[in-house]
């Protein structure tokens, strides 16, 4: 068939096999063209399919050489309908890595339930024995409790006041104002039960007690902060208080490991184009105005540089790992410098839909959007008749 981007608000609800399979190979790429990693040797990713987990799987296999488990909730194609691009990106990861002689393993399904727990854990003592690198990378609009059977749904709201802040429409470039009502308390609730670190902690504790989990294990779970624009809407409102949660976990995950010589952290990563990104109003625009800024400074990064830079320069580089004064890695430290926030701002203060692809990226934003389903990518043949039912060598 011939697949072509069909979109619906913020999702795209179809995806290209080669072109997801195109963008992975880059990002492999580029990871063989920098320093091997003296990393982990066997490493578990829970949400290792799109972004910043997906890119985890391939630094932690092509630099490292790791092998890997990734845990992920796609879908196959079936009958006229594509598979996500999760599923295309992973098929493509696998064949990678199996061309490269490295373990690589696929378990599809919720990672919030016992039973994809547990069907982990028996692979992982089937194959691996031991892992001792557990990344934690789940983006999920709503869970379901393992335990209670509660499903709980998040909201992205500011906490206590309406708030009104400029937004972008990035498929035709309207910039408007986006006002957002508060959440109320039991929005603020379900919010953290399903952003938060309580999924995280049963992880840890089940491999830990299935005796999986090697001597010395890391683990990293995936935040941001943003600057003061994106506060009320996001650090300040009910994602970050499940953010708050994230990192309140990590300290006791880094206690509970600490005994055996472990660690846990909470990576602050940049600001990136995701499919999660761009549900939130403000934060299209924001990133928009910081691609431009930063690819005119020359420190742009996308989710395969960052991911390096964390395995390479803070979480494997021979010396403890830097933090900030709450224990946080920060490799949103190019984001935030002074100079870069400063002429941000200045832009955003301008920014109106007449000048906004002159103030900002957002054709890069668009672009990169579209790329993220495997639209819009270089070498690709769009008009030409692809299979859409690709499988996954190693899925369990």
């Amino acid at each position: 068939m011939i697949i072509q981007p069909k979109t619906r608000g913020f999702i795209c609800t179809t995806a290209h096999p080669e072109g997801c399979a195109s963008q992975v190979q880059r990002q492999v790429d580029y990871v063989k063209s920098k320093p091997a990693i003296d990393g982990p040797r066997n490493v578990l990713v829970v949400g290792a399919s799109t972004g910043y987990g997906l890119a985890s799987r391939i630094v932690s296999s092509f630099a490292a050489g790791a092998n890997t488990v990734g845990v992920y909730f796609d879908k196959a194609a079936e009958g006229a309908r594509t598979a996500s691009a999760g599923w295309y990106n992973s098929a493509a990861f696998e064949q990678a890595a199996l061309e490269a002689g490295r373990k690589s393993y696929s378990i599809v399904g919720d990672a919030f339930s016992d039973e994809i727990k547990a069907k982990t854990i028996d692979l992982i003592k089937t194959e691996l024995g031991q892992i001792d690198l557990i990344i934690y990378s789940v983006a999920s609009p709503r869970r379901t409790h393992p335990k209670t059977g509660e499903v709980f749904s998040s909201v992205i709201k500011p906490i206590g006041d309406t708030y009104s802040a400029k937004t972008v429409n990035f498929h035709n470039g309207e910039v408007s104002i986006a006002t957002i009502e508060p959440a109320t308390e039991e929005e603020i609730r379900q919010t953290v039960a399903v952003m938060g670190g309580e999924d995280w902690q049963m992880w840890i504790d089940e491999l830990s007690a299935a005796g999986v989990l090697a001597e010395g294990a890391t683990t990293v779970a995936y935040s941001y902060i943003g600057p003061e624009v994106t506060h009320a809407v996001y650090r300040e409102g009910t994602i970050g208080a499940a953010k708050n949660d994230l990192e309140a976990t990590a300290l006791r995950l880094n206690k509970q490991l600490g005994a055996a010589g472990g660690r846990a952290f909470v990576s602050v990563n940049k600001a990136l184009v995701t499919q999660s990104s761009s549900a939130i109003p403000v934060v299209p625009l924001y990133i928009s105005a910081l691609y431009k800024v930063m690819k005119e400074n020359g420190t742009h990064e996308g989710c395969i540089e960052q991911m390096y830079r964390l395995f390479s320069e803070r979480l494997y580089s021979g010396t403890p790992a830097a933090v900030d004064e709450k224990g946080l890695i920060r490799v949103d430290d190019w984001e935030m410098r002074p100079e870069i926030q400063a002429e941000v701002a200045k832009r955003w203060e301008e920014l109106t839909t007449e000048n906004v692809y002159e103030l900002s990226d957002l054709e890069g934003y668009r672009r990169e959007f579209f790329q993220l389903f495997g639209f819009e990518t270089d070498g690709v043949d769009y008009e030409a008749d692809v299979n859409p039912d690709v499988q996954i060598p190693n899925l369990r």
